[in-house]
């Protein structure tokens, strides 16, 4: 194993690392070069949690995705036909994207690209930023061998956002939203030839030329970001955000709203994988303080669809079901709180952290999360298949549950500390067994 596929391994969660090696069998099976690139890439050289996993193909990728949902092993979220790419969900809640490596060529600024197929040597140098342009072979013949024809590697050790081309803004527009993105996330300063291409950008306004698909894409991405309250008040301070909404600035852009579900995203155990609808939450705190007026114009400009709109604003009345039960109800044991709260998605506990007044709920979640989910972990497939379950079956998860109710409701066993015996004193007349050698 190469250093940089163990460096890899040790950054991803097991479910992720299935994925992987679901991916990875996959394209063997269809004689396909894969590779991990982008963010994936990024954020392990960098030292970051992985957040999706970013796969690209040399050859047909677009089929190549469609055989996960085919198979039933991923659920497709989205297809861009054009740039043959695809998203895709995982079990225990893995995105990952499937691409066509290629090269894409503008005729204007922010219009859609020509698209063609080419090696991941050419993909890699018509990307965004050198940072997003390093790969990992995870091809069979070549894995482990790492690609970074633009340097990305060492942009990333001084802490610096670079273009990958002298015209990597001008083609598309919208990579200056995830540069500001970027520098907020990742920390970095942004080198001065990318500087003077935004600059000259904004003084062209050629931000106007951004359509509406690509400022919802962007969005997307902001909600995922722990730092999503950070980023759009950099985005304010750059006078970006008038492109969403002119409503959206000062005291209208949710500032402290975010600023809690940044504190209430730190409750979530690390590396446990929990489904959060990262998008409604985003959207309840960014329309909060809009007038109707002002949210149509927000939907309209970044196209918000209709779903993710219709599950943000159901969030409070579904978070107050949930609130009013854990007030209520007896849950003395721990695994009834932990079967009630398994049930719960991710996005109403963090809601209920961010505004719930009553004590006991705040309690209540705060021991889902941080004593009884982790302690729930401890029971391994293994575990079960050692008593007689069989993955998949209903018997299965069944005993599964029997096994964490057990673990949860257990008293820990008291230590019991004995004093080591004492030797009295030598009396009158008596002497100690040393005495005189």
């Amino acid at each position: 194993m190469s250093d940089y596929m163990f460096m890899l391994d040790s950054h991803l969660n097991g479910e992720q690392s299935k994925a992987l090696a679901e991916v990875r069998l996959a394209a063997e099976q269809a004689n396909l070069n894969l590779f991990l690139t982008g963010g994936a890439m990024r954020d392990m050289m960098g030292g970051f949690p992985i957040r999706d996993l970013d796969f690209t193909v040399e050859g047909a990728a677009l089929k190549f995705a469609k055989s996960f949902a085919q198979a039933g092993k991923a659920e497709i979220l989205e297809v861009d036909e054009n740039r043959k790419c695809a998203e895709l969900r995982f079990p225990g809640g893995v995105t990952a994207s499937i691409a066509m490596a290629r090269q894409e060529k503008y005729s204007k600024p922010g219009m859609k690209p020509q698209v063609q197929a080419a090696t991941i040597h050419e993909d890699l140098r018509g990307r965004d930023f050198t940072v997003n342009a390093i790969a990992l072979s995870l091809g069979k013949a070549s894995r482990g061998l790492l690609l970074d024809p633009t340097n990305g590697l060492g942009d990333l050790s001084h802490k610096e956002l670079r273009a990958a081309a002298n015209y990597t803004l001008y083609d598309d527009p919208s990579r200056i939203l995830r540069m500001i993105r970027l520098r907020v996330r990742l920390g970095f300063t942004i080198d001065e030839r990318t500087m003077n291409q935004y600059r000259n950008i904004r003084e062209a306004k050629l931000e106007s030329k951004i359509p509406a698909a690509a400022l919802e894409r962007e969005l997307r991405q902001i909600a995922l970001d722990p730092l999503s309250g950070d980023i759009l008040k950099a985005l304010e301070e750059e006078n970006l955000l008038y492109l969403v909404s002119p409503a959206l600035a000062g005291p209208k852009l949710n500032l402290s709203g975010f600023q809690k579900l940044q504190k209430a995203r730190q409750t979530l155990p690390f590396g446990i994988p929990i489904a959060v609808h990262w998008y409604a939450l985003f959207l309840l705190l960014l329309l909060e303080k809009l007038t109707p007026r002002e949210r149509a114009q927000v939907v309209a400009a970044a196209a918000i669809p209709k779903p993710d709109l219709e599950a943000a604003s159901r969030l409070e009345a579904r978070a107050g079901k949930v609130e009013k039960e854990l007030a209520t109800a007896n849950l003395q044991r721990p695994s009834a709180l932990y079967a009630l709260l398994s049930k719960v998605p991710g996005e109403i506990l963090l809601f209920l952290l961010m505004r719930s007044g009553q004590r006991l709920v705040l309690d209540r979640t705060r021991n889902y999360l941080q004593k009884y989910l982790p302690a729930a972990q401890e029971i391994t497939e293994k575990d079960v298949i050692e008593r007689g379950g069989q993955p998949g079956t209903p018997k299965f998860a069944k005993l599964q549950q029997q096994m964490i109710a057990a673990r949860l409701d257990a008293r820990p066993k008291k230590v019991v500390v004995e004093e080591p015996p004492t030797t009295p004193p030598p009396g009158p007349g008596r002497r100690s067994a040393s005495f005189g050698r």
